[in-house]
């Protein structure tokens, strides 16, 4: 019989991971893994350090002594990992004095890619992206979802394994915000990179994720973590099913407890 072969390692593993910032502890303790090629989401109240955690995780910020990271299976140092993962922060962060094409290789220029190359490869992704007949225009001339859509495939196209999203739909209308999740899980599907994606929106949550990570108040940690075992692909009226509804009541009843300790905590500062 032949030896059983060694599950692979997780792409991203944090263990024990804290941030402090002055007198401010951010985060303390904070344990989670992302598999290759899954979709995670994770959720919290606000100011619970998931901003933090993206930051650590995309090399902007150093963690402090103690807690381990590892990347692919290897430990790191936080720095180590600047450039090695894709990040898309809540702002489309677009410059407004290049066209479509020429924002969406912006990362790839930086990295010294040859920009005719760059520039073709992009062209011929537009249709994916929704973007067909966009190319020479200015990001003042798209609308919100256009803009978000852009950022996104300048984020694809710096082709890296592990891509962070820091709510990319959250200032979009409620209409917009649905189809483009829904686009957003049909290029997954397609490309599988492993993605990270931070949302207040439980629903959104439920809807793109394999897991929800529910973080705690601050100082934040991952309270929860809960497998989403809805059907793939994801049709819109699955947020109506009995299944989603109780998932989504689960979450919501850990985010609620800890919104009540930010806000007692709150009030015992300021009495």
């Amino acid at each position: 019989m032949a030896p059983a072969l060694p599950e692979a390692a997780p792409l991203l593993e944090l263990n024990g991971i804290s941030k402090t910032f002055g007198s401010v502890q951010a985060v303390r303790d904070l344990s989670l893994s992302v598999e290759p090629g899954e979709f995670v989401t994770v959720v919290g109240p606000s100011g619970c350090g998931k901003s933090t955690l993206f930051n650590m995780v995309a090399g902007l910020d150093e963690p402090d002594p103690g807690g381990i990271l590892r990347f692919k299976g290897r430990g790191c140092h936080a720095s180590e990992l600047l450039g090695r993962v894709s990040f898309m922060p809540q702002r489309d962060l677009l410059l407004p004095w290049r066209n479509v094409v020429d924002n969406a290789i912006l990362a790839k220029e930086i990295e010294g890619a040859n920009r005719a190359e760059a520039r073709a490869k992009a062209l011929r992704m537009l249709p994916e992206f929704g973007l067909t007949g966009f190319e020479k225009q200015y990001p003042h001339q798209l609308s919100g979802g256009m803009r978000q859509r852009v950022a996104l495939m300048r984020t694809f196209m710096f082709e890296r394994e592990l891509m962070l999203l820091d709510e990319p739909f959250g200032a979009l209308d409620a209409l917009t915000r649905t189809l483009m999740q829904r686009w957003l899980l049909d290029v997954w599907q397609r490309h599988r990179r492993t993605i990270l994606f931070i949302t207040h929106d439980v629903d959104e949550a439920i809807f793109l994720g394999d897991r929800v990570l529910v973080m705690s108040a601050r100082p934040g940690h991952v309270k929860h973590a809960r497998r989403v075992d809805l059907p793939r692909p994801r049709a819109a009226e699955l947020v109506t099913s009995p299944e989603f509804i109780a998932l989504k009541r689960e979450i919501l009843e850990a985010i609620e407890e800890e919104s009540m300790k930010s806000f007692v905590t709150i009030n015992a500062a300021l009495a």
